[in-house]
């Protein structure tokens, strides 16, 4: 029996994950591959802290390196992170012609052309299951399973950390900076969560599906990112009176020589399937023209449930290694020659619904100024209300509006944010009737 010799870089929480599956679950592993994976190398800087995982003597060293260039390693897995050091030990152990495996998102989201095509040339795999999705197969459904469908968007909640707050100022009326710490509290907010909570991270993972499911070069700085700091408790209130909850969604939609890329808070109708995902769950609505919706469902982050989805990626190389299979699923899922690059649309051509909060004084006159101002940008009003006054006496005015042109909006919200009468800075949330993919 064929054993094959892994390399890990990064002993951090997921990496520690990897390591405990590929110990305890190796006569699992090795009854369904028909061969052994053995972990030969853990590398980290850090060879003090106990992370509970039982290795052998002379497996966890501090020199990165020497697991790229060992010739006998043949798997490389990518676990620590960032678009430094990560990247040029990928790309060292590509040119040593290792196999390498990743999550991580960010590198491939701005780098992952670079690191592609050098693939491609050594006809090594380069497999990212856990990149988008932690234990969800999305990768795999999107270059695999829904391959002969033309996907005509995509639509879903792809952090956990945001939907965990989301939920809990939902669910118990607290503030952003409140569910915050509980989020910190339970372990799903990192002690600097701006890549979170600012919507970054949720777009490093769109970018992935998009390149993916299209066929095309994604500019990262052409997403749209708009984060959920902003989301108050009277804003969730005001939308579950019309019928709606407020997630962070990433959105795709293919409109055939553009596409749409965007992530931000939106509302959507709580018979939505999305709306009913709570806590640090994560989940993915794709269409394609064959499958109508296919939804995905999960853990999308976290020690055990990443950590599957990178051993399934070692697994899928071991076996195309058996059978001297290598490239056998085009890294990107299409073709490197039918890869080409799709404009992305700017944010200000979105056409949609939206949700507008107006804090102002309760004074005659205001709301026919407002709704002015909105007529003369063609936005129509589709329904109003009004809640009690604040401590300053002021009074939150919350509009729905029919179908209206993003740049529009924009224009109108700035007449409207300069008149005297306006109190606070006018709140504006987008509504996405089928969780983004119509």
């Amino acid at each position: 029996m064929t054993t094959l010799q892994v390399g890990l870089l990064g002993f951090g929480t997921v990496g520690a994950g990897v390591a405990r599956l590929l110990i305890d679950s190796a006569d699992r592993i090795r009854d369904r591959l028909g061969m052994g994976l053995n972990l030969k190398y853990v590398a980290d800087i850090d060879l003090t802290t106990d992370r509970g995982v039982r290795l052998a003597a002379g497996v966890l060293i501090d020199d990165a390196e020497r697991v790229v260039n060992d010739p006998e390693v043949d798997i490389v897995i990518e676990m620590i992170g960032g678009e430094g050091i990560a990247k040029t030990l990928i790309l060292q152990a590509i040119a040593n012609g290792k196999q390498v495996v990743t999550a991580n998102k960010a590198l491939l989201a701005k780098h992952g052309k670079e690191l592609f095509q050098a693939a491609d040339r050594k006809g090594v795999d380069l497999a990212f299951e856990a990149s988008v999705g932690g234990c969800m197969p999305v990768i795999k459904t999107l270059r695999e399973s829904l391959v002969g469908n033309r996907i005509n968007g995509m639509g879903g909640i792809l952090n956990g950390t945001c939907n965990y707050i989301l939920s809990r100022i939902t669910d118990e009326g607290i503030d952003f900076r409140e569910a915050l710490a509980k989020a910190t509290e339970a372990g799903y907010a990192e002690a600097d969560p701006t890549l979170d909570v600012e919507g970054f991270d949720t777009a490093h993972k769109l970018a992935i599906l998009t390149s993916l499911a299209y066929g095309t070069e994604v500019d990262f700085d052409d997403i749209f990112i708009e984060g959920i700091t902003q989301i108050t408790p009277l804003d969730i209130d005001f939308a579950r009176q019309f019928g709606y909850r407020i997630k962070l969604l990433a959105i795709s939609k293919n409109h055939g020589d553009r596409v749409e890329a965007r992530v931000h808070p939106t509302m959507i109708p709580e018979g939505n399937l999305l709306s009913t995902i709570s806590g640090s769950l994560n989940a993915l609505n794709i269409s394609g023209d064959a499958v109508g919706d296919v939804m995905l469902y999960g853990h999308g982050a976290g020690m055990m449930p990443t950590a599957s989805a990178v051993v399934g990626d070692v697994v899928d190389i071991a076996r195309n290694l058996s059978r001297g299979a290598t490239g056998r699923v085009p890294l990107r899922s299409f073709q490197p020659d039918k890869i080409g690059r799709i404009p992305i649309v700017s944010v200000e051509e979105l056409v949609t619904h939206y949700y507008f909060r107006f804090t102002v004084k309760d004074q005659p006159g205001v709301l026919s100024t407002i709704s002015g101002i909105l007529g003369e940008y063609g936005i129509s009003i589709q329904s109003v209300q009004q809640k009690g006054r604040k401590s300053s006496g002021a009074v939150p005015v919350v509009m729905l509006t029919h179908r209206a042109r993003e740049a529009d909006v924009q224009k109108a919200f700035r007449r409207i944010e300069a008149l005297d009468v306006v109190d606070e800075k006018p709140m504006l949330i987008r509504l996405e009737d089928n969780g983004g993919i119509d």
